[in-house]
């Protein structure tokens, strides 16, 4: 999901030459030492996404994921997050051991941990200052500010223990959580990826059977991305990383993802177009919400997302010449820094919707604002990568000059 794990993955997969367009595992590398950009394309978009709906009734949201899909561009986060993780983490335990592997992932969680409590301090005081100078943008009242900053005897300890799950700042918690269970994920799966994936499958359907959460202490008292059901979209992902070019797909099962995807598109934008022009679209009553459960993954949401998924794997080379347009390229920049970025589109949501709340929401300045923010995030990217590879080129003259 985040930066660490825009690695590659020569050392833990046999090498090949040409894209196998039967297989979803394929969503790996072409080549020993060639990074597949797909991943980092499709990561960077789902923060775009991501950074477009957080903003409260925009007209630009109609045209983000969500709106042709059951799913959105949380699904493809964390499935390319469970994907990613086993890319980077696999090879520590084959070269360093059990413990090194263990310890490298933990350090990784209580680096995201400390992300998410300066992240949720920053995304606070942003709320709190637009109430104090007399604004109530929609996403205050959406996050419940008063909730976890009124008592104050107890405010800090629920942020501390994760049960503040104010809007905005719900999915580092869930993915810190999954993180967790990395280390038993990946020591399992190499065994049999069925060791895992199987109870994997099992809790997920006891979740949404009996609505098994976690407690939080804003909005519905429960977690928004219930890591008990969003759990198996990630296991999924370790688990195709993990057997990437072992497992032959039937071609009928490409056939089956495109019927999905088409009927899944049907639907979500039958659903959309009732609600603009009922009475011409008054046979479509019966077309439920596109909004399937988000909490507990309901089963809509990932079949749609895994037909998204298959399409692509067969359909886009790692290499695929789109990656390499311009557009392509800035995207695929911010995937590759993706923690950063995250924290940027949620840093950046409070003011956007602040200045469109009190200066003017109309379709120009809406535009204007997403578009300040996506220029952001390309910028910022772009900054990092320029420090990271001057901090590389340091590092390779200090070792020529030693």
């Amino acid at each position: 999901m985040f930066s660490e794990m825009s690695l590659h993955v020569g050392p833990i997969a046999p090498a090949t030459t040409a894209f196998n367009r039967r297989s979803l595992a394929s969503l790996s590398m072409t080549r020993e030492g060639t990074r597949d950009l797909r991943l980092d394309f499709f990561r960077g978009l789902a923060l775009a996404f991501i950074f477009i709906d957080h903003i409260t009734d925009n007209v630009i949201a109609r045209f983000t994921l969500h709106s042709f899909a059951f799913c959105d561009g949380a699904e493809m986060f964390i499935f390319i997050s469970g994907y990613t993780a086993a890319i980077a983490y696999t090879p520590t335990f084959d070269r360093q051991g059990v413990a090194r592997g263990v310890a490298r992932i933990y350090r990784r969680a209580w680096q995201l941990y400390i992300a998410h409590l300066f992240l949720f301090v920053i995304v606070a005081a942003e709320v709190s200052f637009t109430l104090a100078y007399g604004f109530t943008p929609p996403i205050a009242k959406e996050m419940a500010t008063g909730e976890y900053l009124g008592i104050q005897n107890q405010a800090i300890l629920r942020v501390i223990t994760l049960t503040a799950q104010p809007d905005l700042l719900v999915i580092l918690p869930a993915y810190i959580i999954m993180l967790l269970g990395l280390p038993w994920m990946l020591l399992l799966m190499r065994r049999n990826v069925l060791l895992w994936l199987v109870p994997s499958g099992m809790l997920y359907l006891l979740a949404i059977t009996f609505e098994w959460n976690l407690p939080a202490s804003t909005g519905p008292k429960v977690w928004f991305f219930n890591p008990l059901a969003w759990q198996f979209l990630f296991s999924t992902g370790v688990a195709l990383s993990l057997s990437r070019g072992r497992i032959p797909w039937p071609r009928m099962l490409v056939v089956a993802a495109f019927i999905l995807a088409a009927a899944a598109c049907f639907v979500a934008i039958g659903g959309r177009l009732y609600g603009l022009f009922p009475r011409f679209l008054s046979a479509l009553a019966w077309i439920p919400s596109p909004y399937f459960d988000k909490v507990y993954l309901e089963p809509e949401r990932l079949l749609s997302f895994m037909a998204l998924a298959v399409i692509v794997a067969d359909r886009l080379g790692p290499n695929a010449g789109v990656f390499h347009a311009r557009l392509s390229r800035a995207v695929i920049l911010c995937g590759q820094h993706s923690l950063e970025i995250f924290c940027l589109t949620t840093v950046l949501a409070v003011p956007g919707e602040w200045i469109l709340d009190s200066v003017n929401y109309d379709l120009r300045m809406q535009f204007v604002v997403i578009m300040t923010g996506l220029l952001l995030m390309t910028g910022y990217a772009a900054l990092l990568r320029w420090f990271r590879t001057s901090d590389r080129g340091r590092q390779g003259l200090r070792t020529a000059s030693a």
